[in-house]
């Protein structure tokens, strides 16, 4: 259950598209998911993911803050409970990340990182549970970035000008470690999409270099096939099984 509900986040966030503009991504966003995760069969109602945006101003920048967050439902937590928040301060302009925070507590096993972005230098502290804090300074592309920040800078990219079967390849950074991400158009569906009604889709496939997913074309994610691009629908494969995450509740938009 702890890899499925751990990839419940990662099917929303491993996207990453090159832009340097922001196409309109609000401060006080508020996206809401059920995750669910197929058992004997049946998709189960296991969490809730919560994507929120927010402004926030220093004496030097402005930044637009990130935050995601996973939760089991009460009735799950005494079978695993997870309480996971992925957080990202970016430009407001260029979503380029400037700080990412992770702190994930999942069946009593917790984690926290903190990664500074300078150029293309990272710095990386780490504190796992009964371990050491340590600490990292890595190179990373200049179109790199945090897990958070990335599927944001995907709802800037002009899909419409994208052919079906079309594709792009990018690199996301995650424990440490850079990912090259693949997303391909498959073409366009309706979705129903909680309180928005039913939205005309973006259909794309997600391909990482990773264990965590599985099956080529079965990790999709739909976006509105507006202005928006709303995150509304997303599925995924996993050695263990399939899931799902469906938005409920969108405001802010």
């Amino acid at each position: 259950m702890k890899k499925a509900l751990f990839t419940l986040t990662l099917i929303l966030i491993f996207c990453s598209f090159e832009s340097e503009t922001n196409l309109g991504i609000p401060s006080g966003e508020k996206l809401i998911f059920v995750g669910s995760y197929n058992m004997s069969g049946l998709m189960t109602q296991l969490a809730q993911v919560t994507l929120s945006t927010e402004m926030l101003n220093t004496s030097k920048n402005s930044y637009l803050h990130l935050n995601c967050e996973l939760a089991t439902y009460a009735k799950w937590d005494k079978f695993f409970k997870i309480r996971d928040t992925y957080e990202s301060y970016v430009d407001p302009i260029t979503l380029k990340p400037s700080l990412y925070k992770r702190s994930i507590d999942e069946g009593g096993w917790t984690k926290k990182e903190k990664y500074t972005f300078k150029g293309n230098s990272v710095t990386s502290t780490s504190k796992r549970k009964n371990s050491p804090e340590t600490t990292k300074t890595f190179t990373v592309g200049g179109s790199t970035q945090d897990v958070v920040s990335l599927m944001y800078k995907l709802r800037t990219m002009d899909i419409d000008k994208m052919k079906t079967g079309q594709s792009q390849s990018f690199v996301a950074i995650f424990d440490e470690k850079q990912i090259p991400v693949t997303v391909k158009l498959l073409g366009t569906e309706t979705v129903s999409a909680g309180n928005l009604g039913s939205k005309n889709c973006y259909k794309l496939s997600i391909g990482a270099k990773t264990d965590v997913l599985k099956g080529k074309d079965k990790n999709l994610i739909y976006l509105t096939a507006d202005a928006k691009k709303v995150p509304v629908l997303m599925k995924f494969s996993i050695p263990v099984g399939t899931g799902q995450l469906t938005l409920t509740s969108a405001s802010g938009i």
